[in-house]
């Protein structure tokens, strides 16, 4: 073999290392089986498991708010996928919310969903109509005011309120 080619070989091998030694420490994963998941998020070819997002849809209908976000998680591991992310978020909200006062924690972590969902896709609006929010901003204000402590929260018409 010439020797020429034998160098261009060695420098595209030497550069295709470095490329994935760049690539693991950019998306960071924790096992093997990771590597293979986040290569798809990098690659653009990400996809939810449906099966799972599917069973958790069926929980989040039934009010089983707990049982919905671990099938979420399943569905979609990397939290990648806006649909995914704000159902997940949404069965926080309806899972926190009282008439009385709601959980803090539980707004927070539905707030985290939120804010995923709209650095994912920025414009997203949800087709289902069994909700009253179509989109991660409102969803996103209605959970901040539910963190805030204000006069209204006193006001006893308060429990007339309906959940979203």
């Amino acid at each position: 073999m010439n020797q020429k080619y034998i160098q261009i070989l060695t420098l595209f091998v030497t550069f295709a290392g470095f490329t994935f030694i760049a690539f693991l420490y950019w998306t960071e994963p924790r096992t093997i089986a990771e590597v293979s998941s986040k290569g798809q998020v990098v690659l653009g070819t990400y996809d939810i498991d449906r099966g799972e997002f599917d069973q958790g849809l069926a929980n989040f209908h039934r009010d089983e708010f707990i049982a919905a976000r671990a099938a979420f998680d399943r569905a979609d591991p990397q939290k990648r996928d806006a649909i995914t992310q704000f159902y997940a978020a949404y069965s926080y909200y309806r899972q926190g919310w009282g008439r009385v006062s709601n959980d803090d924690a539980l707004f927070r972590s539905g707030l985290e969903a939120a804010n995923r969902v709209m650095s994912i896709e920025p414009n997203f609006r949800i087709a289902d109509d069994s909700l009253k929010m179509k989109t991660a901003y409102e969803l996103k204000t209605e959970l901040e005011d539910g963190l805030k402590i204000t006069i209204s929260d006193f006001n006893p018409m308060k429990l007339t309120r309906e959940r979203k």
